[in-house]
């Protein structure tokens, strides 16, 4: 699997050794170091033309105003110039971006570009520049078609922080895994010790003259451990957005653990020859779906699994075993072997890029929102309890969510439990205005009824309000020893406007909710 490149994929190089040749001359010591250096010179050329620098501006949501956006960031990162003029990065350098921009290694102008397709599970973006000259002068750096081996040099090229030039910096591939990205999303990751910063993300790491893949983190808490998206992955993701829409990547969800302990063994009467994977829990219960608690998977493919869910990738390297799925998977289905009260069958199993969350993220959109009275309504996500997580008062917020048992926490991990569940979360504590008076803030609290109907999401609950004719709406929530409040439905409709233009905010809600509420009552 090792990927020893001899610099024979660049145009540059090859027109140097043709020359350095062609007039028939014998190359002493001294020449052969000259022209090596030459050599070596051009091929670092060729990269420094196809790296850019990118500037971005970005307008992040806020989940806690939901009416509005962040105060803008400004942020630089790297890319890569790669076939189709096209700009290759990291989804994280453009995420939420208002304005981008890319600049050219040594080049004194910028040029505007915008986000084509964006992956932020895999951590991937394709930019298209409003000025396609630039690609006349910068062609597309060439890919490794394998795998890199372990302790091959890699450069690692970028414009990090600490100064405007371009960063080269030296290592070696120290690891090659499937791993998680962004739950649920899997894929490979190579692992250097090559210096890596911020700004280095979305530049390409090289060994010899080809790109092997894409700077994308680091781990803080060590030194010079920095992670690469692989060649294959991007190739994957391009394939992908071929057809001008950004699918994902298949994966299965069973809950699984490995076949190391003796007694589990026992428990499942396997002979000393079956390894492989036991499925836990299957991802659903029922009787149609391939898969049954206590199934072992001996096989994905043709590819033996071991007893830590591992398959061998030529002689020297193991991964987890679902990395095959994005190699067979057919019809949106893959083949499994598995042993199943101590019979081998061969099952084909569903695989989906969407895994259907409660909870789900942003994913570079901004969330729905609805304002009624002093109250802001939105759809509960990923993002909103995020932000807690993330906050110096994590530990009591949460201890707080979870003796109030609030839905954000009991429930977090949730699928739906009936197609379209949402949860609706009171974003922000209530405007300022009487109607509010005596009662406190229900910020972070989850709806559970309006007006005694079970809120199935934020559409619903807009409907509900919209559909209402009693004298009072009665808002009841999801937690322990919470209140039940009530407002006169006639005054919260008669305040609203007057609480936005208040507050300065320009619109009673998100384009999705304001559509349901202007819509003709239903019949």
């Amino acid at each position: 699997m090792g990927f020893h490149s001899c610099f024979a994929g660049s145009k540059a190089v090859r027109l140097l050794i043709t020359a350095g040749f062609a007039a028939g001359s014998t190359l002493h010591a001294a020449d052969s170091a000259t022209t090596v250096a030459a050599t070596n010179a051009a091929v670092t050329g060729v990269i420094e033309n196809s790296v850019v620098k990118i500037f971005s501006t970005a307008r992040y949501p806020d989940p806690y105003k939901p009416w509005t956006k962040q105060s803008p960031v400004e942020a630089t990162g790297s890319g890569v110039v790669i076939e189709g003029k096209r700009i290759l990065t990291n989804a994280h350098v453009v995420d939420y971006a208002s304005q981008v921009q890319i600049q050219a290694n040594q080049a004194g102008d910028k040029i505007s570009a915008t986000v084509e397709f964006i992956a932020p599970g895999i951590d991937l973006a394709v930019l298209k520049l409003d000025d396609e000259k630039f690609f006349e002068t910068h062609p597309p750096l060439p890919r490794a078609k394998t795998l890199p081996g372990i302790k091959d040099a890699v450069m690692a090229y970028g414009f990090p922080e600490g100064g405007n030039s371009l960063s080269i910096t030296k290592g070696i591939v120290s690891r090659v895994e499937f791993t998680a990205y962004h739950f649920p999303l899997f894929g490979l990751r190579i692992q250097i010790d090559a210096a890596i910063n911020p700004g280095n993300s979305g530049g390409p790491a090289v060994v010899g003259d080809k790109m092997i893949g894409l700077t994308f983190s680091r781990l803080t808490e060590a030194d010079n451990i920095g992670y690469i998206i692989p060649c294959e992955e991007i190739d994957l993701f391009l394939a992908d957005i071929a057809d001008g829409h950004y699918d994902g990547k298949p994966a299965m969800y069973e809950t699984m653990q490995t076949l190391e302990n003796p007694a589990l063994r026992a428990f499942l009467k396997l002979g000393p020859g079956v390894e492989g994977m036991v499925v836990q829990k299957p991802y659903q219960d029922e009787a149609a779906y391939p898969l049954k608690q206590w199934d072992v998977i001996t096989k994905i493919g043709n590819a033996p699994v071991d007893d830590q869910g591992m398959i061998k990738l030529g002689n020297d390297l193991r991964v987890f075993f679902e990395y095959e799925i994005q190699h067979i998977v057919t019809n949106g289905t893959v083949a499994l072997t598995v042993v199943r009260a101590g019979k081998e069958q061969d099952v084909r199993l569903p695989v989906s890029a969407n895994y259907p969350r409660l909870i789900p993220g942003l994913v570079n959109t901004y969330p729905s929102y609805f304002i009624y009275g002093p109250l802001v309504f939105s759809a509960a996500t990923d993002d909103y309890l995020g932000g807690y997580l993330r906050s110096k008062y994590a530990v009591n917020v949460m201890s707080s969510l979870s003796y109030a048992a609030n839905p954000l926490i009991t429930r977090m991990a949730d699928q739906p439990a009936f197609p379209g569940e949402g949860l609706v979360v009171i974003a922000s504590p209530f405007f300022p205005h009487k109607l509010a008076q005596g009662y406190s803030s229900p910020r972070s609290q989850v709806v559970k009824t309006v007006n005694g109907l079970p809120v199935k999401n934020l559409q619903h609950l807009v409907e509900i309000l919209r559909d209402a004719e009693a004298e009072f709406i009665t808002i009841e929530c999801n937690t322990r020893a919470g209140e039940t409040m009530v407002f006169p439905r006639a005054q919260m409709l008669a305040a609203t406007d007057e609480i936005l233009t208040d507050n300065g905010v320009r619109a009673q809600g998100s384009a999705d909710t304001l559509a349901i509420w202007n819509a003709k009552p239903a019949k």
